[in-house]
């Protein structure tokens, strides 16, 4: 029984949006469906500020690297919008997260009938050159998994969240359950800590707002135009091509591009505030740098204690955030047994070729691809926009390639 489906995406955020553009832009007919959990297009709804900007170039959209004509770019989205000339007039690349997230939205509703939407994958098996699941109600067959299951909130150990303990993702959904806040503690150095900051400074003018982090102060992002190479289509090659010790060294040089960063305006305005308020007397915005939060109870009781003199600040705050970033969703877990059939390194990394293609043993046939949780193979930009337009292009070519070999080779008794 031939598979249905050349290659089915499980999940549907930016990564697979830009796959699914892709099969809908091919030359050929591509029989490629999506399957999302959730009941509809989302992408980091609760951190979409008002004022939050985007920290990557709106030419780094779901296509333009892959085909500067296409349809689906920022730019005909603008045309489409009634936007495009007042944002050429406001000179400038980084559009604001919100309208980015409507670009987004815009794009899925266009390849919508390639989705379908809460379809939640189970029951993953291996088949003739394929596999088979369940999305929903759905069974479905297909030669090739698409994997785009995203990041997971990371919370420091022993913290879970409550009524008074959010994970920054959760800002925006949550923040109305607040009522008249007289201390917010905000966990974290990277951008969204210093959004989250900024956010509650300015929403609740009567409560203190206090940022924890255990450096000095907020370390600025580096992009300059050399440092921002790293980023480059050619540098997934470089990477991938570099020895062991060479991969560490660059992901250590070119950390201060993306992780733990905040952008030099909004450090600015940080300082102008807290300098402001010490002009006029009333401190409220108050910054705890080289210091930990501990003793933190799920009721919002907290203390702040100095990684320098080891002092300690009691705190009863009405919520506590923790903008303490993600980390990679484990790629392979909804795959459940035939997991194992994937190949690991020596540090028990999964193994992915130049393509995103998981390296497997002879008893799955079907090709495995990732979009995400290759940062260890692949670079910095795994789980980055930067190189989603690209990606997407070469995953394509690869699942076409496959399909192609299918059709030419003998066939081979199934492997279950």
């Amino acid at each position: 029984m031939e598979p249905v489906l050349d290659l089915a995406g499980i999940g549907f955020g930016p990564s697979n949006l830009a796959l699914a553009i892709a099969v809908e832009e091919h030359e050929l007919p591509v029989r490629a469906r999506f399957f999302e959990r959730q009941p509809r297009f989302g992408w980091h709804r609760g951190m979409l500020l008002e004022d939050a900007t985007m920290q990557v170039s709106f030419l780094k959209d779901l296509v333009t690297l892959r085909n500067p004509t296409s349809s689906f770019s920022f730019l005909c989205y603008l045309r489409d919008r009634g936007r495009l000339i007042d944002f050429v007039n406001h000179k400038n690349l980084f559009p604001l997260r919100k309208e980015f997230h409507d670009y987004f939205e815009w794009a899925a509703e266009r390849v919508g009938h390639h989705v379908s939407y809460g379809a939640e994958v189970s029951g993953v098996r291996a088949v003739d050159d394929g596999f088979e699941f369940t999305a929903g109600e759905q069974q479905v067959r297909t030669r090739n998994l698409v994997l785009a299951t995203g990041l997971e909130a990371n919370l420091p150990d022993g913290i879970e969240t409550s009524d008074r303990i959010w994970h920054n993702k959760d800002l925006l959904t949550r923040v109305d359950t607040l009522q008249d806040p007289r201390q917010v503690v905000v966990v974290g150095a990277g951008q969204s800590a210093a959004e989250a900051v900024a956010f509650f400074h300015d929403r609740f003018p009567q409560a203190e707002v206090h940022g924890v982090f255990a450096r000095y102060g907020y370390s600025p992002a580096d992009d300059s135009s050399f440092a921002n190479r790293i980023f480059d289509p050619a540098a997934v090659d470089d990477f991938y091509a570099a020895p062991e010790e060479v991969k560490r060294k660059l992901m250590g040089y070119h950390a201060n591009t993306n992780y733990g960063v905040v952008d030099g305006d909004l450090i600015e305005e940080l300082y102008r505030r807290v300098y402001r308020e010490k002009v006029v007397g009333r401190q409220r915005l108050l910054l705890h740098n080289t210091s930990k939060l501990t003793d933190v109870t799920t009721d919002g009781k907290c203390v702040v204690e100095s990684l320098a003199d080891g002092s300690q600040l009691p705190i009863d705050a009405d919520v506590i955030v923790y903008a303490t970033g993600y980390r990679p969703a484990n790629p392979v877990r909804l795959l459940g047994d035939l997991a194992g059939h994937c190949e690991r390194d020596e540090s028990g990394r999964l193994k992915v070729t130049r393509d995103y293609r998981v390296v497997t043993d002879n008893g799955l046939r079907g090709g495995i691809y990732l979009q995400g949780g290759t940062e260890h193979t692949h670079g910095i930009t795994s789980s980055l926009l930067s190189n989603t337009a690209v990606r997407v292009g070469e995953i394509l070519d690869s699942v076409l390639r496959r399909v192609q070999q299918h059709h030419t080779e003998p066939k081979l008794q199934a492997v279950k």
